[in-house]
């Protein structure tokens, strides 16, 4: 099979790519900056894209039997918001996959999408999702609750100071997936129709057990503070006379610290308790 991969060097497309390659797929492998694959050297076609820049898409679906993308905006723009990335972006690809024919779309989004119209990086997502059901292509949606880098990323800094703040005084559960685990699935089920996954790995634990093992981990004293979650809310609120897609970042912050998020498909090898481990190699 022929496979157009959007977003194809980041951290998870680079695992797709991966995954699609070992499994025999050829690669059209399309992002706005390509990088080295160390030991893949050859084995797919690599077209820089820029989705705000439909134009830069044309003819990169051409003969493809799917597209997967995992097309998002996670950083800090000033110019750029979800919805010119996450939706807008995608709605464009859709178009050229559309166009060239292609049968099945395989689209990366985030757990529980549709549950909060004001968070914009959940919105745009929810928004492509449902414009995605009506296309017309086979269709599936993987709905991620979260990857294990990007816990690591929020909480490592923290344990570097000492004190971890979490937001409220409830605790709720996650069960964060490896990117490597999560390519697996998705290559495994680009062909799927009509489904939504929202997929995690196979260990559950609430943000105060995290922070925990990253202390043991760390071998620090375990200090754990609570910090109220409106406090988010007022930073919102000032990020948003700044301009830019901070306030954006911020109010997905909050919400990823507020709400349970297992999700009901549990996928994977990898271990998260062992990936903490694995950030503080002990010295011998």
């Amino acid at each position: 099979m022929k496979v157009m991969l959007a977003g194809a060097f980041g951290n998870l497309g680079s695992d797709i790519l991966r995954h699609l390659i070992d499994a025999g797929h050829s690669v059209v492998a399309c992002d706005i900056k390509p990088k080295e694959m160390p030991g893949y050297e050859g084995k797919f076609e690599t077209k820089i894209i820029d989705v705000t820049k439909p134009e830069t898409l044309k003819g990169t679906c051409d003969g493809c039997d799917a597209v997967i993308t995992t097309v998002g905006l996670v950083g800090k723009s000033k110019t750029l918001s979800n919805y010119d990335i996450d939706l807008n972006g995608n709605l464009a690809i859709l178009k050229e996959a559309k166009a060239a024919g292609v049968k099945n779309f395989g689209y990366v989004s985030v757990i529980k999408c549709d549950s909060d119209p004001n968070v914009p990086m959940l919105e745009a997502k929810h928004q492509f999702e449902e414009k995605l059901k009506v296309s017309g292509l086979k269709y599936v949606i993987f709905r991620p609750t979260g990857y294990f880098y990007d816990i690591a990323k929020v909480f490592m800094p923290m344990i570097e100071k000492g004190k971890v703040t979490l937001l409220g005084h409830k605790d709720f559960p996650c069960n964060v997936i490896d990117t490597t685990d999560l390519a697996d699935f998705i290559v495994k089920h680009i062909e799927d129709d009509g489904k939504t996954y929202s997929i995690g790995g196979k260990e559950s634990y609430t943000y105060k057990q995290i922070a925990e093992m990253f202390f043991a981990a760390a071998g620090k004293p375990c200090k754990i503070s609570r910090a109220p979650a409106f406090l988010f809310d007022l930073l919102a609120k000032k990020a948003k006379k700044e301009g830019g897609n901070k306030e954006a970042l911020i109010r997905f912050s909050k919400w990823t610290l507020t709400h349970d998020l297992v999700g009901d498909t549990m996928y994977g090898n990898l271990s998260f308790a062992e990936y903490i481990k694995s950030r503080y190699p002990k010295e011998k």
